[in-house]
């Protein structure tokens, strides 16, 4: 197929070490220890939306404040320890959200050895696992806490909303994907790279229309899993893998 061998091309040509460097992913490649890496990622992802030297600058600024060691911190801390995180703000991510996220962070890791675990619990009378229902469990989960500030919900997607939940399908991509590249982390064993959902923003959906795997004209949650069920004909198991290719032609390459 000519389309496959395109894509498959063009992901050998980004899915590579040199990709690490100028890309968030970079964030977690830092650190050896797991949850570190899921930490760091976590905010490298939620991070993510425009210029990407600016949010590598932020989330490393996070990691400094954080004493470059997220899941001590998020684990240990102490009132005096937060105080370093005041004033912290990347766009529309302020301190009282950071705050937040690290309570979330010292109450889950208290419980679970992974954060991995937030993405398997089902929901009441919900059906049998997909990414939909990971991603709709995750947010209840994620704004469990009492004194949630309203304005924190913002910063976390859920199909519920038709969101297309890019940056959590992104972190998800290096959580879970695990190839010989390197790129991925492949940290998670438990979730499936056949369950991924391809990340899909404004850039990756002009390309997808461009290559006919995109007719939905919205770029949402159903534009995320049309896209996705296209690219599971080129490969079942990885559908994922492709995010490179549509990422390097829309953003690098201006393929429209």
């Amino acid at each position: 197929m000519e389309l496959q061998r395109f894509l498959d091309l063009k992901v050998d040509e980004f899915n590579r070490p040199s990709f690490i460097r100028e890309d968030p992913v970079s964030i977690p490649h830092r650190f050896t220890l797991k949850q570190d890496q899921e930490i760091a990622g976590f905010f490298a992802a939620i991070f993510a939306w425009g210029n990407r030297t600016i949010i590598i600058k932020k989330a490393t600024e996070l990691m400094e404040r954080m004493d470059n060691a997220p899941f001590q911190f998020c684990l240990q801390h102490t009132d005096q320890d937060l105080k370093s995180l005041l004033g912290f703000k990347h766009r529309t991510f302020n301190d009282t959200d950071l705050l937040y996220f690290v309570s979330f962070f010292h109450q889950h890791y208290q419980k679970f050895a992974s954060l991995e675990d937030a993405f398997l619990m089902k929901l009441p009378g919900s059906e049998p696992f997909s990414m939909k229902t990971s991603l709709i469990h995750f947010y209840h989960y994620f704004f469990s806490l009492p004194d949630l500030p309203y304005r924190t919900r913002k910063h976390i997607a859920t199909p519920e909303k038709n969101a297309t939940c890019k940056r959590l399908n992104m972190f998800l991509r290096w959580m879970v994907r695990k190839d010989n590249r390197g790129v991925d982390l492949g940290l998670w064993k438990r979730i499936r790279m056949s369950d991924l959902i391809c990340p899909i923003d404004l850039h990756v959906a002009r390309v997808a229309r461009k290559l006919d795997l995109l007719d939905r004209k919205q770029t949402d949650w159903r534009a995320a899993t049309e896209l996705t069920g296209k690219l599971k004909v080129l490969d079942p198991k990885d559908p994922a893998k492709y995010d490179f290719a549509l990422f390097g032609l829309g953003v690098v390459e201006k393929y429209y």
